[in-house]
């Protein structure tokens, strides 16, 4: 069959680039975008040995999906695989140094010129590749696909907005699917997405995020937190979004009026952000974590703008608002402030991951906001009542453990596809 015209231009267009890539990572390491020590490992060249017997490769594109992938990793490496993780954030590479089980390796996934491509696959040649949601790089995929690699796209997802732009090429959409073994959707929606896309073995598998191990946190700092924000009630924002802040901080005053202790704890979803949080706090007294500031009586919003510490900021509020859900960009996960027993509070954007928002929320009773004095009203009723507030976040572990087993039906469709290959 014929490549299509897209992907032609495409590889073309990638090809020409080749030359000027050097520049352009030294460009986004002078924006912090990239790892210095480690661009060769965008160019393809490898900076580890390959390791001996069967490699399993996994792809996730950021911190969300390198994370929801550790189970499955770890169950991989049970089975005597070794695994080699790829991402092309400095942020994932970060934690993934931190939470990679021992046996897996981290590399920084190749840009998606041929030349590196050939360099990565020529040296890792590895036996499968699972590609995690939808990070879908085509020189990658259909390299990986020639040298006869097994694919499978894994926890996969999208939404119905990115479906059809993607039927807009669909002959290129359809070649790149196709080069996937078996296609393991989290829901039944999106499995019937990716079939009108042309992709072949669509299954339901559910979502890896659902049997993620509970956020880590750090003992001491969390006993310095506990003791710092003592019995003052706490709103929590977590992983908020531009146009979000402007929301819940409208919300803390509200609330203020009924708790005049309360503490709000602002946590961006991007870390640079924390500046512009503490403009945008006013005179509202605040403080921000990067800078080393501790919590005092007089903080009224504590503004924690640090890289993976959101377990403990679950751990310490009895519910919370999840962002990315008042701005149209689809919710980050629930399952992440379920799985501790956090009560959620959401916005009515939830498509990246509505079955979970659906299984929490349903749970839960209540959840469903859409402006400030939406959060303040929840808020109020919540904080009035801790016995409340502690069954809601039950309820909320409950909607949560509904979800459970992706990483089972995932293994066992991987081993099926590798039989099948084999």
């Amino acid at each position: 069959m014929r490549t299509p015209v897209g992907l032609c231009a495409w590889r073309l267009l990638a090809g020409l680039a080749s030359p000027l890539a050097p520049l352009l990572l030294r460009q986004r390491v002078a924006r912090g975008k990239e790892d210095r020590t480690r661009l060769n490992e965008r160019l393809g060249i490898a900076s580890m040995p390959r390791p001996e017997g069967r490699l399993i490769w996994v792809h996730g594109a950021s911190v969300g999906e390198s994370l929801s992938a550790l189970p499955l990793i770890e169950k991989l490496l049970e089975d005597g695989a070794k695994v080699l993780v790829t991402s092309g954030t400095v942020t994932s590479a970060t934690i993934m140094k931190q939470r990679l089980p021992k046996g897996a390796l981290h590399h920084y996934v190749p840009l998606d010129t041929p030349r590196a491509v050939a360099r990565f696959l020529d040296h890792w040649r590895p036996d499968a590749g699972l590609f995690v949601e939808s990070d879908l790089w085509p020189n990658l995929i259909l390299g990986a696909h020639a040298r006869g690699v097994r694919l499978a796209l894994v926890n996969a997802r999208i939404s119905a907005r990115s479906a059809e732009r993607w039927r807009l090429a669909k002959r290129s959409v359809a070649t790149l699917l196709g080069a996937f073994d078996v296609v393991l959707a989290q829901d039944e929606d999106v499995a019937a997405r990716f079939r009108k896309l042309g992709a072949r073995n669509v299954q339901v598998a559910g979502s890896l995020k659902a049997d993620a191990p509970p956020l880590a946190a750090n003992e001491a700092a969390l006993a310095a937190l506990r003791q710092q924000i003592g019995t003052r009630p706490v709103l929590l924002a977590a992983q908020t979004h531009p146009g979000e802040d402007e929301t819940i901080l409208p919300a803390h005053d509200l609330l203020r009026a009924r708790f005049p202790d309360l503490l709000t704890i602002l946590v961006p979803r991007h870390v640079e952000r924390g500046g512009d949080l503490e403009m945008l706090c006013g005179s509202r007294a605040s403080k921000r974590r990067s800078t080393g500031s501790a919590i005092t009586a007089q903080t009224a919003i504590y503004i924690a703008d640090t890289m993976g510490e959101m377990g403990l900021f679950y751990r310490l509020a009895p519910f919370c608002f999840i962002g990315a859900t008042l701005v149209p960009l689809g919710g980050h996960n629930p399952l992440e402030p379920a799985a501790l027993h956090c009560a959620v509070l959401a916005g009515p954007h939830t498509a990246s991951a509505a079955t979970a928002y659906e299984a929490v929320l349903s749970a839960q009773g209540f959840g469903l906001v859409h402006n400030s004095a939406d959060i303040a009203r929840e808020a109020t009723r919540l904080l009035l009542d801790p016995d409340v507030a502690a069954q809601a976040g039950e309820a909320a572990a409950r909607g949560a453990a509904t979800l459970s087993g992706a990483v089972g039906r995932t293994v066992t469709a991987l081993r099926q596809m590798l039989d099948a290959r084999a």
